[in-house]
């Protein structure tokens, strides 16, 4: 090889080996980007916070309870007096029997639209009557006074506790018991004066009717703030029995009753509570499932581009070998021109 050609050969490959160099210094720097945003980005894992699941011990409380004849009483609030007495409330409850109570609804026929004699509203084949009378169709039966007072007696405590109305009423038959049980409806509910809807070709209600009966409820009374009452504990400092003043007594005398402890959980908002940490972890995971989808893909970018420096590092040497081959005729071909001008 020529001393011209040697030496463009030689700043080709000065020019190749900077472009190469240069190439390297830009996946460096690419390298170093991705290693930032990975480090952001298990930062970001770092800084999440985990959801924890509900303990049933936040959602639970200790229950006191005492009887009192046929009544279960129910401690609300105790608070503790600087005398070393107690200021409790508590609810009382009770099954009352022979009451109104809400019997679901039911569709009525109001035969008025279809144009049948002697009854207003019907269910199925059952007139409805108003309740504490005895009209009734032409011909048709009776009722015993006794009966009739049954039934006010009956109205009076509807009205006493639905408010004042005209009832009605048909009987069905209780074949467990063997008796008839009577069912109740509301002229408010039935009449269309006051709002119900009936189809004007059958007479068929077009929204259920509320129906009553006679059954059993529970009934509960709360009493508050009772002064000076007074508990007595176990060796385990569990209360064990309640004192509380009998009012009027002059001195004090006490009504003790034994106590039962429960304890109860608020199951509903346990389960509100369940459901929002089912929620947070739901989205946790798809935080960190797309975290590490970032990651991943980061390490991707990161193992092409460093195989890339490794093909660029294997092709510098070979430049670098070359260019030292280069360098060695370069310098035979100078010294062979000296000698040629020393000769």
């Amino acid at each position: 090889m020529g001393m011209a050609a040697s030496q463009a050969r030689f700043l080709g490959l000065t020019a190749r080996q900077n472009n190469i160099e240069f190439e390297g210094q830009q996946i460096n720097q690419q390298r170093t980007m991705l290693a930032n945003q990975s480090a952001n980005y298990y930062t970001d894992l770092l800084g999440m916070s985990v959801p924890v699941p509900p303990s049933v011990d936040s959602y639970s409380k200790t229950v006191y309870t005492f009887n009192d004849g046929a009544l279960t009483n129910t401690i609300t609030s105790l608070i503790a007096q600087a005398n070393g007495h107690y200021m409790i409330s508590y609810l009382s409850k009770w099954q009352e029997d022979y009451v109104p109570v809400a019997a679901g609804n039911g569709v009525v026929v109001n035969t008025n639209t279809i144009q049948i004699p002697y009854s207003s509203y019907m269910v199925g084949t059952d007139k409805l009557r108003v309740l504490g009378t005895d009209l009734n169709p032409p011909l048709g039966p009776l009722f015993p006074p006794e009966q009739i007072a049954e039934e006010l007696q009956w109205a009076q405590m509807l009205n006493d506790k639905y408010g004042a109305d005209t009832w009605y009423v048909r009987y069905v038959m209780d074949t467990t018991l063997g008796v008839e049980k009577p069912y109740f409806y509301r002229k408010s509910d039935l009449d269309p004066a006051m709002g119900a809807q009936y189809d004007p070709d059958t007479g068929v209600s077009l929204s259920n009717i509320n129906v009553y009966t006679i059954g059993s409820e529970e009934k509960i009374v709360e009493h508050t703030a009772i002064q000076d009452c007074l508990f007595e504990r176990d060796s385990s400092g569990r209360l064990m029995n309640l004192s509380i003043p009998i009012p009027g007594s002059n001195p004090v005398e006490y009504t003790t009753y034994a106590l039962t402890t429960e304890t109860t959980t608020d199951q509903d908002a346990y389960n509100d509570a369940m459901n929002n940490y089912e929620y947070e972890k739901y989205l946790y995971d798809q935080a960190i499932e797309n975290i590490n989808s970032k990651i991943a893909i980061i390490q991707a970018q990161d193992k092409n581009l460093e195989l890339r420096l490794k093909q660029l590092d294997t092709e510098r040497n070979a430049v670098m070998t070359e260019k030292d081959a280069v360098s060695k005729v370069i310098e035979n071909n100078v010294k062979d021109s000296f000698k040629t001008f020393s000769a």
